[in-house]
């Protein structure tokens, strides 16, 4: 079985990217921060065995973008359907992850491709805000989407309860913290302080 890791992100870009870091961030500033999650969140992909590396763009790859993702790009309307346009483009089994969550590791992103190369139906990673950061599926309808409110304090319930709906009961990964807030990035430099993300976190702080 042949495993994509994919990331869903917005190209990193002043007053489009992590808008709710402002304030107390410039929006400079938080399109600083935004490049720094992405770039440990590629990074960590890079780190992790699998067959394929994806990156799902909204906008054009700038610097940050390393060797060994091949890029597509972002289609639909709402986040809905633009999650269930990557699965369908990319094809075949696939774990995707955003790029809010700069504390992911190996090990994590591991877990998920281990659960859907021993046959998981679809895997899952909720995060604390009551979204998702992580979903893997061994193929994908949109039905499995469609529908589901995004940006919602119940969406990671919600994706939770449509997979259950279509027989696929996930396999839970361990919960994570998305960075919306200039506290969430405190706290997820911390549990990360060797990477770009924390680096970037502590100048601000400074």
């Amino acid at each position: 079985m042949n495993i994509a890791i994919a990331v869903i992100a917005k190209a990193p870009r002043a007053g489009h990217s992590k808008t709710r870091l402002t304030p107390p961030c410039t929006p400079q500033q938080a399109a600083g921060l935004a490049e720094a999650a992405l770039v440990d969140t590629l990074r960590v992909v890079l780190a992790t065995p699998c067959d394929r590396r994806v990156l799902v763009l909204d906008g054009t790859p700038g610097a940050w973008l390393p060797g060994g993702f091949e890029v597509i790009a972002q289609r639909g309307a709402g986040l809905d359907e633009r999650l269930a346009a990557a699965f369908a483009d990319i094809g075949g089994p696939t774990l995707l992850v955003g790029m809010d969550t700069p504390q992911l590791t190996p090990a994590l992103l591991g877990t998920g491709t281990a659960a859907l190369r021993a046959g998981a139906a679809a895997v899952l990673g909720l995060a604390d805000d009551g979204g998702y950061w992580a979903i893997g599926l061994p193929d994908c309808h949109d039905a499995l989407f469609h529908g589901v409110p995004m940006s919602a304090d119940d969406t990671g319930a919600q994706q939770h309860r449509r997979l259950r709906e279509h027989g696929r009961d996930p396999v839970l990964l361990a919960p994570l913290r998305d960075v919306d807030h200039f506290e969430d990035a405190l706290a997820a430099a911390a549990l990360m302080p060797s990477g770009s993300f924390a680096r970037a976190v502590a100048e601000l702080a400074a």
